[in-house]
């Protein structure tokens, strides 16, 4: 079966096409339009993706929206009428959002990719699900989702066997971690839906000194669910996340921009931990319920690699797998992949790689460098690896664009920007003059699958990025640019199967500096989203100090930077939250 799905009208907008039950494209709409989040419909996405495959939309035998549009408006009319008069003006605001388009996604779809077969519509949550368990390892395993909100759901416990997949159990809102989590990104200062990685980050900084506050907001229950209690929060009468309560008892929220004070740190820790505990309790309620020893994960929250690790180490599962798309550009691949497997019966296809993005091919790149007359040089893979990674042991950072993009948040070593993990001036260099983003967000490191549990207490492989462990005490002064404050590492594993060019610039780098590990960050800058195209990999290496640019076959030295467009700085902040 050829199956497009497709997500959007929330934030991570993507389209995903599932050809006989195997992912063959996948992207996010922010990555063509350039604006971060972008929440519109994919139909730079979609088209892309029918592009690469040499397809017209007549040729897809369905089309599957990720979620019930319908169910949701629902759950939007049945909350802001409990709250009414209250939520009168939030009501107002949403009704217009609705009206507009959000109603309308059948007849959007339809023109925007004109497309006259049969469309179909996921569950938010089942899609989770699907876009965690059928591209996962496992035959059989427990699969917990988490985030903001489906159309009722928060939070889901279900079960995967074979070609089947079904939800079990489930948290409904205005419970939520997600909003839970987001509440406190608002209040931290941060924007909803971007800045969760900041808390988690800020985390390491502080203590736990809150958690009894944290626990007033959320009780956590014996049987591994939650209940928010709601006079701390806004999210159902207006678009802030907190109300007065929740000031009185946390104090005066911190402003953007603000520096990082230790009661600022102290709250993240808090929350964070909580939000561990929670996560922790659902996955061992999920091995309780289903007996079973795989455990998948996917939905937004997903995404904090400190509450995977502890899931991996103390949930009791011996296996779990992480959807590199947790949040909801992930939810086309789910759709589509649930319409693939437990409909059409397809076989199911193991997922090994989140490079199902656009290429940057050789030909895009030559037609670049010669349209625009940059001086570049041509070098042969060999060559490549062996000055990429002796020019990184002298302290150069480059900007890294080969291959397919990654499809999720993380720069897997397609579009990246590396430096020397043992020169702890990398951090600073990386974040202040390069990324422009604050001085305490940390940094992965990448390194060789073989090598890893050398340098890391990890147990598995960690190939999308979506686990956080100690770094071994022996290495940690010896790798201080990707060891957080707390001792920890997002660590990358590279398989040399997999992505035989990056795992040979590791060893090639190992030779020279005797780990073979990297300092990896995503190739962007603060307020844009990760680089698509050669002329945008080249935009972003000339706005800033980075010294030299690999772009595809070649090398591009900092003499050769020269604007194609301006950058666009960062954005607004936002405290809303859209449910």
């Amino acid at each position: 079966m050829r199956i497009l799905g497709i997500s959007c009208h929330y934030h991570d907008a993507a389209a995903t096409l599932v050809l006989d039950g195997r992912v063959a494209a996948a992207a996010e709409e922010e990555r063509f339009t350039r604006r971060k989040h972008d929440a519109s419909f994919p139909r730079h996405a979609a088209r892309w993706c029918l592009e690469e495959a040499g397809l017209v939309a007549k040729d897809l035998d369905h089309v599957v929206f990720y979620e019930k549009p319908l169910l949701k408006f629902e759950r939007i009319i049945s909350g802001y009428a409990a709250v009414f008069p209250g939520s009168a003006p939030v009501f107002v605001r949403a009704m217009r959002a609705w009206l507009r388009e959000k109603l309308w996604i059948e007849s959007e779809m339809r023109r925007e990719l004109a497309f006259r077969g049969p469309l179909l519509f996921g569950e938010h949550h089942l899609s989770h699900a699907a876009s965690a368990f059928y591209p996962s390892p496992f035959q059989q395993a427990a699969v917990v989702t988490a985030d903001g909100v489906g159309e009722w759901a928060t939070t889901t416990i279900g079960v995967g066997d074979g070609l089947d997949l079904g939800l079990i159990r489930e948290i409904r809102y205005p419970h939520s971690l997600g909003l839970l989590y987001s509440a406190f990104t608002a209040y931290l200062g941060f924007e909803v839906n971007e800045g969760e990685y900041k808390v988690m980050g800020m985390a390491a900084y502080g203590q736990p000194r809150y958690i009894d506050r944290v626990q007033r907001v959320v009780r956590l229950l014996e049987d591994g669910s939650y209940r928010l209690d709601m006079r701390y929060f806004a999210y159902q009468r207006s678009m802030r996340a907190y109300g007065q309560a929740f000031l009185e008892l946390f104090g005066p929220p911190r402003q953007p921009g603000d520096e990082i004070d230790q009661h600022a740190a102290d709250i993240a820790a808090s929350v964070q931990l909580v939000l561990e505990h929670a996560m922790l309790a659902l996955a061992r309620t999920a091995r309780a319920l289903t007996g079973l020893d795989n455990l998948c994960l996917a939905g937004g929250v997903a995404l904090n690699v400190l509450a995977n690790a502890r899931i991996a180490r103390e949930a009791g599962f011996k296996r779990v797998w992480i959807q590199p798309a947790a949040g909801d550009s992930g939810g086309s691949m789910g759709a589509a992949l649930h319409v693939a497997h437990a409909i059409g019966r397809d076989p199911r296809v193991k997922m090994v790689s989140a490079k199902l993005g656009p290429d940057c091919s050789d030909q895009e790149v030559f037609a670049l460098l010669e349209r625009e007359r940059i001086a570049h040089r041509v070098v042969t893979p060999e060559e490549l690896i062996a000055e990429t990674a002796a020019r990184l042991a002298a302290g150069q950072v480059v900007g890294w664009c080969r291959g397919r993009m990654e499809f999720g948040p993380r720069a897997l070593g397609s579009r990246s920007i590396l430096a020397d993990p043992t020169d702890e001036r990398m951090k600073d260099i990386v974040n202040l003059k390069i990324k422009h983003r604050e001085p305490f967000r940390p940094f992965a490191p990448s390194v060789t699958a073989e090598a890893a549990s050398t340098y890391f207490q990890l147990t598995s492989d960690s190939p999308f990025m979506l686990l956080a462990v100690p770094v071994r005490p022996e290495w940690r002064e010896r790798l201080p640019a990707i060891t957080h404050a707390d001792g920890t590492a997002r660590v990358h594993t590279v398989d040399s199967g997999i992505d035989p060019t990056y795992h040979a610039l590791l060893r090639e780098f190992s030779r020279r500096r005797g780990v073979p590990v990297l300092m990896n960050t995503s190739f962007n800058l603060r307020g844009e989203p990760i680089v698509r195209t050669a002329a945008e990999a080249f935009n972003t290496f000339s706005h800033t100090e980075l010294d030299f640019l690999v772009l595809g076959p070649t090398i591009i030295e900092a003499s050769a930077k020269r604007a194609l467009a301006p950058y666009p700085g960062g954005k607004a902040i936002s405290p809303e939250v859209v449910i």
